[in-house]
This record gives structure tokens, C-alpha cells and sequence, in this order.
């Protein structure tokens, strides 16, 4: 049988990604205590503050200044995908939309044809660390959908499918599934407009747990032109002819059937795959479009119109110390996650 690796490569701050994937990104950082402002309780002397991205004491302040985090900024032609598996983000976005959300759930938001938001990481706990893990993700849109209304939607951790797998010799693979299906699970459906909501795309956002020593299979994508990449962040694997240690992308082969092996230390990886949309990209910051008069004419848009404007007093907002996890979308609706599982 054929090596289901085609190539890998070492992961840096920013992973690699392939059409129709644009960005993906895995932010981790220890961060301690918080202050009364919600900030760290440490001194920031030496940040390079307002582009604190340095990791100095295993924590970065980003763009904020008080909280960590990406004050107000703009998007166009594509998506974002926020899985937190640790800490909180604070939402708030130029259609009026907010939320509290973490710790297992995921926001999907389409920016169509122009949004504005900001995401910070308010750090709650005052007498012990506030640990953040995320993983952003950006999801181009084909020419057609680029101008679509912008969309804000929640997929709560109560709702998003997950199924501990055990192989032959009784060793699990925790499976969460955000996008596409797998195991039988089958997520929350994404933004109407999203690639990942049209079939023929075959879009999917796994995230994979293993045991040390433990095996799991994924079946054949549902066309050989899908791209499918494997990102081991954690432990180690083998796959086909293949030992990868941690921080390592594996480009898979989409028609293949792909079995991972845990090493010694278990290993968790992120999934991503997906049919290439295909078309001309071009990018410039917060702007993806199909060539460059595009991203002009972005520029232009949001100098006239602010994309809405920003109805917040501040450009970094962040909620009450004690607010749980919620969303209130644009018309002003409150959303909030089944209680069903603690948090």
C-alpha cells in the first residue's frame, strides 16, 4: 500500500495551511493571576507592548495593553474559526454581537463583506494561573460569497459531538468534531454561507486525544482532490512509513485510509481538511479577496465606513470578573450554553 504521507513539515507560531484553509494558528500561554482590571498581575517593564507576541514567561500580551488580546480590528472575504480548549474570550464585534465563550466551545463567524471585532482573554482568576489555549483558524470563501452579510454563530462544547474510540488493545482516542463528519458524529451545522456548508466542499475540523500506544483510523475523504493535514502539536505518532514528534504538519493523502499510532506519550493532533475552493487569493492583513483591486477597494470600504462603526465605548471591551459563558447575538437575543456540563 502507498505511504499515505505525501510530505511533512515543522510547525512554527503560524501553521502552514492549504486551500481552502489560509491561517491557522495555536496559541498557548501560561498566564498567571489576574489584577483587578482583568490584566496580569506581573509586571509588563520590557513587553513590547501594543505587539507583545515575544512569549517572555511563557505569556504574551498580543495587541492589549491592560488585558491580553486583539483590541478592534477588521475583517473581509473569509472566516474565523476560535476553538478554546482553556481560558475565556471576551467577544464584541461591529454588529452589536458579545459574548463570554471558552473552555471547550467554538465561535464561527463569517466577516463577508466586512466586519470588526476584537478578541480578548480576560484573566478571571485572581488567585491562581489562567492557562489560555486556542486554536484560530481562517477558512477562505470563494468570489461569490466574499460580499455575504457578515454571520456570528456559537457552537457551544455542550453541543459539539465527541466519542471516546478504543482499538484492539483497549486503548481510547478522544475524537471532538467541529466540522465534517467522523465516528459516526456529526457537529452543529456551520454559518450558512461558509464553505464547510456546502457538501461537494467535504470540510472538516477534527481534533484527536490519543492514549500512549493507541491506534485510530480515518477513512478516505470523499474525493481524491480533497486536501486532508494532519498537525501533531503533541506526544508523538507514526503514520505509514512516518515517526512524527510534536510540532510537526503531515499532508495526507485524501483517498487514502490513514492509521496514526500514538507514541509512548499519547500524542494530540488537529485535522484539518478539505476541497480547495480553488480561486486566485489575495491577501493583505485582515483582508482576503481575489486580487489586489479587491483588497483596495477593502481599504477604501472600511476608511469610508468602519464597517458598520463600532458601537463600543472602548476598543478593547471585556465583561464582569464573574459573567459566565454566553452571546447575545445582533438583534440583542441571549444565547447561552446548555447546562447540562459544568463549567
Amino acid at each position: 500500500m502507498d505511504d499515505p504521507v505525501l510530505e511533512v513539515a515543522p510547525l512554527g507560531f503560524q501553521w502552514a495551511t492549504i486551500d481552502p484553509f489560509l491561517f491557522c494558528v495555536h496559541h498557548v500561554d501560561a498566564y498567571p493571576a489576574g489584577n483587578e482590571a482583568l490584566g496580569p498581575d506581573a509586571s509588563l517593564a520590557g513587553r513590547e507592548m501594543g505587539s507583545d507576541f515575544a512569549g517572555v514567561d511563557g505569556w504574551r500580551m498580543y495587541h492589549g495593553e491592560t488585558v491580553p488580546g486583539f483590541p478592534q480590528h477588521p475583517h473581509r472575504g473569509f472566516e474565523t474559526v476560535t476553538f478554546v480548549r482553556r481560558g475565556l474570550i471576551d467577544h464584541s464585534d461591529s454588529l452589536g454581537a458579545t459574548a463570554r465563550f471558552g473552555r471547550g466551545d467554538v465561535q464561527w463567524l463569517t466577516a463577508g463583506k466586512g466586519i470588526v471585532h476584537c478578541e480578548m482573554f480576560p484573566l478571571i482568576e485572581r488567585e491562581q494561573p489562567n492557562p489560555l489555549e486556542l486554536f484560530q483558524i481562517w477558512l477562505n470563501l470563494p468570489a461569490e460569497d466574499k460580499m455575504v452579510d457578515p454571520y456570528f454563530t456559537m457552537l457551544w462544547d455542550e453541543d459539539l459531538p465527541r466519542r471516546v474510540v478504543t482499538d484492539e488493545q483497549g486503548r481510547t482516542t478522544s475524537i471532538t468534531v467541529i466540522a465534517g463528519e467522523l465516528a459516526g458524529l456529526r457537529p452543529p451545522p456551520p454559518p450558512p454561507d461558509s464553505w464547510a456548508s456546502r457538501p461537494e466542499a467535504d470540510l472538516a475540523i477534527w481534533h484527536l486525544a490519543m492514549d500512549p500506544g493507541a491506534r485510530v483510523t480515518l477513512p478516505p475523504a470523499a474525493g481524491p482532490d480533497t486536501v486532508r493535514v494532519l498537525y501533531l502539536f503533541e506526544g508523538s505518532a507514526h503514520i505509514g512509513e512516518h515517526d512524527l514528534q510534536s510540532a510537526t504538519g503531515a499532508r495526507l493523502r485524501g483517498d487514502a485510509e490513514v492509521t496514526a499510532t500514538a507514541g509512548p506519550r499519547g500524542a494530540e493532533a488537529l485535522v484539518l481538511q478539505g476541497r480547495p475552493i480553488g480561486e486566485p487569493v489575495a491577501q493583505y492583513g485582515p483582508f482576503v479577496m481575489n486580487d489586489q483591486a479587491g483588497v483596495e477597494q477593502a481599504f477604501s470600504d472600511y476608511r469610508a465606513t468602519g464597517f458598520g462603526g463600532w458601537p463600543w465605548p472602548v476598543d478593547d471591551p471585556v465583561h464582569e470578573r464573574d459573567a459566565r459563558r454566553f452571546a447575545r447575538d445582533p438583534q440583542g437575543r441571549l444565547i447561552t450554553p446548555t447546562e447540562s456540563v459544568a463549567h
